[in-house]
């Protein structure tokens, strides 16, 4: 008797996970090729990533309903890469972030990508954000990027003026415009139209307009599947020694993984299922890297739109992941003519909806109001990516908020208790550290010269800065007072 119950729970199962790999299947497909297009490499190589995330990467253990694949937060950085060393090394990077993931999981150092600050992650993905959708607006014209998120936002007034005296840039802008404004407005058609992923069927209706009236704007390159994979080769791999060349992989590793490990705590408050296993689902992103490195394939991380689409759409274990990499495997292998009718100017507008997703904008003023320096962090790191590089102002983030850490930390109350005659009383409550030393030493040398009574038993944590200091200026008054008791700080 318990064996159809648990017959019938199985079929049911089965029967979701398909059901939602299709819907992940028909999300992923435009952003696969989209971020491939993006990123200045052939959209075959998304599709890879795309088939190697669900396939290699979903049969793991880790996360059981996030699905992995190529993301828009990683396309900067692939341009950058792409634009400096060459296709043919970006082979090497992912394979060497992969590998660097992977040892990373074994020393089970997963979970610490959790003491992350939120404040840096969402700075970067803002950051991203910005950086990607100046990039897009190009591409929605049908022209080409400068490079670099300073130059592009400075190019910006030519494109527009570019733009609206050419008849051909105005057709792609006003597909690219369509096909965004679609996505947008998808979540309010009624449930049973929203069955078929915003994505598909804007990118589908903009692709049906291109080719029924034979719109001359920019298309979809193809290919072929095997003639875009292009294994690193020994002469790449010899680049790991320069130490720019090895700057990147340390950023693709970090960046991914911070990306995913946080995708992977978002997941797990949409679903009651089994939690992650952080280091897990690690060294489980670095097999599909290195995967993904050996066929010069674009990186992989988690990525949260798929993943909440899985969730969603009722999926129940890992099938529907893998389930959804055989789908995108049976359509390069069978169908990937098909994208040589897409226009480039739709994919643009579903990047650009996807970094304006990746813009906190709607936490950005209560985090102002609660926590204005955690706000003051995100806004730094975004700027920084901006006008710097995607490692550099990640840096530049984690800096920030150590130091504001350390600065909250160090808080230190000094309170004043002087009657006027006899000791005066001196009480320190908090953090005393050498960055509060030179208020602390301040407040005692503008004190009488009268013998004092200083309190530290409300003293949490006391450096050895500021103890020196603090014998220091008790040994000086001792020398310059007469009073038989000299003031010493009191434990």
């Amino acid at each position: 008797m318990p064996k159809m119950p648990l017959t019938f729970s199985l079929g049911r199962h089965v029967r979701a996970d398909l059901t939602a790999s299709l819907v992940v299947f028909l999300v992923a497909l435009p952003l696969c090729v989209g971020v491939a297009v993006a990123s200045g490499v052939p959209a075959e190589l998304g599709l890879i990533t795309g088939i190697v995330g669900g396939i290699v990467t979903g049969l793991l253990p880790g996360s059981s309903l996030q699905v992995s694949g190529p993301a828009a937060g990683l396309t900067v950085l692939v341009y950058t890469a792409v634009h400096e060393y060459g296709l043919s090394a970006l082979g090497v990077i992912v394979l060497g972030a992969g590998l660097l993931q992977l040892v990373l999981g074994a020393l089970r150092l997963g979970r610490w990508f959790r003491a992350i600050s939120v404040a840096v992650v969402q700075g970067m993905l803002a950051g991203i954000g910005l950086v990607l959708i100046a990039g897009q607006l190009y591409a929605m014209a049908d022209a080409t990027a400068p490079g670099g998120g300073l130059a592009d936002l400075a190019g910006l007034p030519e494109l527009v003026v570019r733009t609206v005296t050419s008849q051909t840039a105005l057709l792609a802008l006003a597909v690219g415009i369509g096909t965004a404004r679609l996505i947008a407005m998808w979540p309010r058609m009624p449930a049973r139209v929203r069955v078929v992923p915003g994505q598909l069927v804007a990118v589908g209706a903009a692709t049906a307009l291109t080719v029924v009236f034979d719109l001359p704007i920019h298309r979809v390159e193809v290919t072929g599947l095997l003639q875009a994979i292009q294994p690193p080769g020994l002469a790449d791999a010899g680049r790991l020694a320069n130490v720019g060349f090895a700057a990147t992989v340390i950023a693709f590793a970090l960046i991914a993984s911070a990306e995913s490990l946080f995708s992977a705590s978002a997941v797990d408050r949409l679903h009651t299922g089994r939690r992650t296993d952080y280091d897990k689902e690690l060294m489980a992103q670095g097999a599909g890297n290195t995967v993904c490195g050996a066929l010069g394939a674009l990186p992989m991380t988690a990525v949260i739109v798929r993943s909440a689409t899985n969730v969603q759409a009722g999926a129940k274990t890992k099938l529907s992941r893998v389930m959804h990499g055989v789908w995108l495997l049976l359509f390069a292998a069978f169908l990937p003519q098909a994208l040589s009718y897409v226009p480039t100017a739709a994919l643009a507008g579903v990047l650009i909806h996807a970094g304006w997703k990746l813009i906190p904008l709607k936490e950005l003023a209560p985090l102002w109001r609660d926590h204005r320096g955690e706000a003051v962090v995100l806004v730094v790191t975004a700027g920084a990516i901006v006008t710097t590089t995607m490692f550099e102002g990640v840096l530049i983030g984690v800096l920030l908020a150590v130091v504001k850490t350390a600065w909250a930390m160090s808080h230190v109350h000094i309170s004043v208790s002087d009657s006027g005659m006899g000791a005066v009383r001196v009480r320190l409550t908090g953090n005393a550290t050498f960055l509060r030393l030179p208020r602390i030493l301040d407040t005692l040398e503008a004190l009488p010269q009268r013998q004092v009574e200083l309190d530290l038993s409300g003293v949490r944590h006391l450096d050895h800065a500021c103890m020196t200091a603090l014998q220091s200026w008790a040994d000086q008054r001792n020398a310059h007072i007469s009073q038989p008791q000299a003031p010493r700080p009191t434990p």
